[in-house]
This record gives structure tokens, sequence and C-alpha cells, in this order.
């Protein structure tokens, strides 16, 4: 079943299918997805369990890249398996999923927010600079990196971008001794000589430098909030810290 056929059996025609695809899996991206992850969900919906030559099929994605596209979209908790020959997939129901992801913002923008309060009852103020643009957030990051001194904390569930455009800051930062903490999904690969903490259900980019300096990323880098405020910095650090032991 390819998505002609899919038009079919949903009794759209094509175009208007083709067009409906994109704009999920446009959203999907936002949400920290490539653009093989997002397809292949969209597949494991309308296909229910199956086996990944055919989500390949579905996904119009290769079908050497269906299987760890799977096995990634399990380790963001999109997709669950059943240890069976061959083995199958199945997306995990998109209410539930929703309703998941919905609770998980509430719940860390609630807590962030709860430390701004903090802060202003102390009297501290709060210096966030808002930066627009994908190009100029990864630019704003590449020189936190370079300018750490002893420890640089990442966490985000796409770090494939962050080592194909700041691979040769990452390689600075390791030469000058700086410590280097990743935090991202199960199975992803990170810098060589970095420190990698695993856990599920990322979404938005957290960077934090010598504990100084910290910016939250949207899930698609497309804007972020700095602050060279050392205390919020330093309770932003503190706050990650705790979020990636209880994941453990």
């Amino acid at each position: 079943m390819d998505l002609k056929s899919l038009a079919s059996f949903a009794r759209k025609d094509v175009d208007t299918l083709l067009r409906e695809y994109a704009e999920v899996a446009g959203t999907l991206s936002r949400l920290g997805l490539s653009e093989y992850e997002s397809k292949a969900y969209i597949a494991l919906v309308a296909a229910g369990p199956t086996s990944p030559t055919f989500v390949a099929k579905i996904a119009q994605i290769p079908r050497t890249s269906a299987y760890k596209t799977l096995e990634s979209l399990e380790s963001k908790g999109y997709a669950r398996s059943k240890a069976e020959r061959p083995r199958t997939f199945a997306a995990v129901d998109p209410s539930e999923l929703g309703e998941a992801l919905a609770t998980e913002v509430r719940e860390t923008f609630q807590k962030i927010e709860s430390v701004k309060d903090v802060l202003s009852e102390r009297g501290i103020p709060q210096q966030v600079y808002t930066i627009l643009g994908k190009d100029r957030v990864l630019e704003k990051i590449g020189e936190m990196m370079d300018k750490s001194e002893h420890s640089f904390v990442i966490s985000s569930p796409s770090i494939a971008e962050f080592r194909r455009k700041l691979s040769k800051r990452f390689t600075n930062a390791f030469s000058r001794g700086v410590e280097v903490t990743v935090i991202t999904s199960p199975f992803v690969k990170v810098p060589k000589m970095a420190t990698s903490v695993r856990r599920k259900g990322l979404i938005a980019t957290d960077v934090i430098s010598d504990g100084k300096t910290a910016l939250l990323a949207a899930p698609d880098l497309s804007a972020c909030g700095y602050t060279d405020n050392e205390t919020l910095s330093s309770h932003l650090q503190e706050f990650l810290r705790i979020m990636s032991e209880s994941e453990g």
C-alpha cells in the first residue's frame, strides 16, 4: 500500500492527502523528529502494527533506513515494538501521545516559571533576551561553547544537527579541557569525548555554559531565550540536572 492506495481508501484525492501529509510531517519536525521519523510515525498510525519493510513502502523512505528510524521513534516514545520475528512496530496512539507531550511541556514551563517567581521575590533582575532565526540560534550556541571554560551542557533530541554544524567548536572545547555533557534520546550518537546522558521524551533544546549563561530554544531552533544572569543560569542548570537524574 502506498500513498495513492491510502488516498483511495480514505476517499481523498492524492493532492489533498499529500498536502495534509506534508503539514503533519512539518508539525512533527518542530517537535524534534527527523523527516524520516515524521513520515514513519504517520505511516504507523495509518497502517497499524506492521514491519519496517511495510513502513518504508508507505512512508516512502529508504528500506535500509526504516529499522533504525523506527527504533529511534521507539526511543523517543512515539512507537512500541514487539519482540517477535519478524519484529513489528506500532504507533503510540496520537491522542495519548499528544496528551503526554502537552503535559510535559506544561510542567516544564511551570517549573521554569517557578524559578522566575523565586528570583523575582529575591529581587534578582531577569535578563532574558530573545533571538530569532535558526542560524542565529545555532551561532549563539556555538558562541556559548567557544566561551566555555569549565563546563558545557546541551540537552536536545536532535544532537545530529549540532554535531554537524558545530563539530569544530566541540573539538575546540574538548581541547581546552571543557567538560561537555550531552543529554539526548537513547541510541542517538553524541560527539566523542562528551559525557552522554540518555533521556526519553525530550522536546526543546537547553544549553548551559559554565553555569553562567543559559539558552532555551524551540524544538525547531527557530527562536530561543538567552540569559547571562548567573543566578538564573545556575538555577536552570540545577533543574536540568534533577530532570536528568530523575529519568535515570
